[in-house]
């Protein structure tokens, strides 16, 4: 009697308990999903790259200018995550053509590239990512597809035809795949003005699994608007949410089964709702060689902008109308693919249909997002890191043969100078490795080498840029049908200005880097020979005996040996130390001992052990010449010298001025077909801006294409058409 009655006092503690855990599950999950998600975007945030060029057709041979955007997808803010943008010309067949590594700072980056005047006829994209976004490539960075013409070659125009199409990393077969078979069929009717209705329909099974519940979730480009725990009224169950909830842009609407698995999911949009107030006052008409004041005025809504976040260029206005703005680039970036151009017909998403951009938000899927992960307890490991202090310069140590995987691999680099700087990185299981290198426009002296040196291992370095591309289809078409009239007299003044020699590329433009402050890696060492302090020895051998303590430098049958000796003991340490020659680390004290004791400056000793890290030196010499360039050694074979440079320089855009009458009646012919080109306007504190610049003789209509961003996130463009006459 008693055991039935444990027994049931045990069966009824278990029901109660799990009535608790029940009851405490809906509040427990949402906390939950919510720490996860924006775990998630913490962890794993999105980079999105919009770029400002001065046109969108070019000529053989002219110089492109264009304006980086570096934006965070969550707040739409500018990023000051990536310094360095990585810019590619692809040809149609997206091959590269021209790359550069532009500066970024504060999110912002001006850059040039003059374009071969060997280019075909045909269409071209512009590519731009960072060292982040390569995690991601080739979906997740900026394309915009740019028109080239040659008036020189007969090839027939190719035209990639997936650049202009809508691409979504081969996921949009699954789009209605993914969640079939959940018992859930997920709808959302936006064309309400204040409310958004979500209409949930799940059959029994799902009702009966789940006591009818489920969660609901909205987000917006990372941002949570909603999690909720909603009751199954029915086979419909209709959830009004109230427009002010969401914020502008593609709305994700999910619904998970009370497990904690996503089975619906739903995208809608959300047009902005604060009217960013810019004007733009200037004429609408004026004649040859003449001022043209722009002057903008920007709302009290708008704070902040003393910052160069506005670009402007001023071009003649083309049949290519349907370029997106930063706002409506913005909308979709590279979350949901690229949307294809026709839809858009120069209109703003805004001013789309509902049901056209309910259609096409159908066809969609996210790849930011990924709710796999998100559930998961397993953070992601990524093999590109954001360099927003240091640029990454990456290889990779090839062995050929049978090696221990499980061993320690250590690559050195160096850098030739006075002062000796000393970087190492371990090798991953693959054999890749990478150091950081300080940002600036130096070139630098890289000297790059195994620390243990085998017949079986090569290094190979890494290009910046990667080798991601998407696959292309070439449409070849006939030339004549795809040159626009204009093209024929852009041609002419391009020539006209070669043989003049006219050139718009000014002084470059210099970022403003601190510079780091270099100190020996090994500080101050235990002796600091200088050289000069001293009769010249005739060789290194007399060198060492004679001038330094516990160092030694001795001939052998196979060679030479330097040893050190333990300052505590004067004992010689078995392990030789760390030998240089101008901060370069050398294997080999034959080299050292080669050296013309005329040309060294100072050598360095530290006797004592010294750590870098992992890394251990049982003592140091360091050999500085007076070139300190490590021109008086061979560099051995398994080693690599590289002259690198972490970004590109940037020229400045500069044009004619006619303000005196000398300039006004020059005879050299003015044939810019890109009259105006200013990346970084700033704003005064009232915020207005004026902008000043002269037309050219060529008589035509020019469109004033201006795009910006507040550091609040708040973008805007505006546009404007000046015609010029004779």
């Amino acid at each position: 009697m008693v055991k039935k009655i444990l027994t049931t006092v045990l069966i009824l503690i278990h029901f109660l308990f799990l009535q608790g855990v029940y009851g405490q599950t809906p509040a427990n999950f949402r906390d939950n999903l919510s720490e996860k998600f924006l775990r998630f975007c913490k962890t794993v945030p999105r980079e999105e790259i919009f770029i400002h060029s001065d046109r969108e057709d070019y000529i053989s041979g002219e110089d492109m200018w264009f304006n980086i955007y570096l934006l965070d997808r969550q707040s739409f803010k500018p990023s000051s995550g990536s310094k360095i943008a990585y810019f590619e010309l692809l040809n149609p067949e997206n091959r590269p053509i021209v790359q550069k590594k532009i500066w970024l700072d504060g999110g912002f980056g001006p850059g040039q590239i003059a374009l071969p005047d060997t280019l075909s006829t045909g269409t071209y994209t512009i590519r731009a990512y960072t060292n982040w976004m390569k995690n991601f490539l080739p979906y997740n960075c900026f394309t915009k597809v740019v028109h080239i013409y040659n008036a020189f070659s007969n090839k027939s125009f190719k035209r990639n035809i997936n650049s202009d199409k809508i691409i979504n990393q081969g996921i949009d077969t699954k789009i209605n795949q993914e969640f079939q078979n959940t018992g859930v069929t997920l709808k959302a009717d936006n064309l309400k003005k204040d409310f958004l209705e979500i209409i949930v329909s799940a059959d029994e099974k799902f009702r009966s699994e789940n006591s009818n519940q489920f969660y609901l979730f909205i987000q917006t480009h990372g941002i949570i608007n909603m999690i909720s725990t909603e009751r199954i009224s029915g086979e419909f169950t209709k959830i009004s949410v109230p427009k002010s909830q969401l914020s502008s842009g593609v709305n994700s609407i999910t619904v998970f089964n009370l497990k904690g698995l996503p089975v619906g999911e739903r995208y809608i949009y959300t047009p902005d709702r604060v009217n960013t107030d810019i004007s733009l006052h200037s004429v609408d008409s004026s004649v040859l060689r003449k001022k043209i004041s722009l002057d903008l005025e920007f709302g009290k809504g708008i704070t902040s902008l003393n910052s160069p976040n506005i670009s402007i260029s001023v071009a003649p206005e083309t049949i290519n109308q349907n370029v997106m703005d930063i706002a409506d680039y913005m909308i979709f970036g590279t979350e949901f693919g690229y949307m294809p151009g026709s839809a858009f017909k120069n209109r703003k998403v805004s001013e789309l249909a509902p049901e056209l951009t309910d259609s096409l938000l159908q066809t969609v899927k996210g790849n930011w997002i990924n709710w796999n992960v998100i559930l998961s307890d397993k953070p992601p490991v990524f093999r590109y890191q954001m360099e927003s202090e240091y640029n990454y310069l990456s290889g990779k140590l090839l062995t050929s043969g049978k090696s221990s995987e499980d061993s320690v691999k250590y690559i050195i680099c160096s850098s030739p100078g006075k002062t000796a700087v000393f970087q190492y990185a371990k090798a991953d299981r693959e054999g890749r490795f990478s150091f950081k290198v300080h940002i600036d426009e130096k070139v630098k002296d890289l000297i790059i080498q195994p620390d243990v040196v085998t017949k079986n291992q090569s290094l190979n370095i890494e290009s910046p840029f990667s080798d991601q591309y998407l696959r292309p289809e070439i449409s070849v078409d006939s030339v004549n049908n795809q040159i626009p009239d204009y093209i024929s007299t852009w041609s002419v003044n391009h020539q006209v200005r070669k043989i003049y020699g006219t050139s718009y590329i000014g002084n470059p433009v210099s970022p403003v880097i601190a510079l780091p402050d270099i100190k020996r890696f090994y500080g101050k060492p235990d002796q600091e020979l200088i050289m000069k302090d001293y009769i010249v020895l005739p060789v290194m051998q007399e060198v060492f005996f004679e001038l330094l303590v516990g160092v030694f430098l001795k001939s052998k049958k196979s060679g030479y040996e330097i040893t050190v000796a333990n300052p505590e003991n004067n004992k010689v340490y078995e392990t030789p130390p760390g030998l240089f020659i101008d901060g370069v680390m050398v294997k080999d004290p034959s080299l050292i001992a080669a050296l013309d004791p005329e040309i060294i400056e100072r050598i360095d000793v530290v006797r004592g052990k010294y750590y870098i890290g992992d890394f251990l030196f049982i003592g140091i010499v360091n050999v500085i010449t007076k070139a300190a360039d490590f021109s008086n050694a061979l560099l051995p074979d398994y080693a690599i010298r590289l002259h690198y440079k972490a970004i590109d320089q940037t020229g400045s855009f500069v044009s004619p001025d006619y303000s005196s009458a000398e300039m006004k009646k020059s005879r050299i012919p003015d044939f810019r077909n890109t009259l105006y080109w200013n990346p970084s306007l700033k704003p005064g504190k009232d915020g207005k801006a004026r902008v000043e610049f002269w037309t050219s003789d060529i008589a035509s209509d020019f469109e004033v294409n201006i795009q910006g961003i507040t550091p609040e996130g708040k973008m805007y463009s505006i546009k404007k058409i000046i015609k010029v006459k004779r």
